[in-house]
């Protein structure tokens, strides 16, 4: 659950920055075993796309 919780956290901050490479290895190594977190990295990606379509 505590790893989750980092991965969210990763995947948030993504958003707003570049992840280090360290972070980016994290976060990859937990999204290839962690279902739960690659779908809800999934549905962050959709909703950038989503809020990029209605940017000026």
């Amino acid at each position: 659950m505590k790893k989750c919780r980092k991965a969210t956290a990763l995947i948030s901050r993504q958003a707003d920055r570049p992840l280090t490479l360290p972070e980016q290895l994290t976060l990859r190594l937990h999204l290839a075993l962690c279902p739960q977190c690659r779908e809800y990295a999934r549905q962050i990606a959709r909703v950038q796309q989503m809020v990029k379509k209605f940017e000026p």
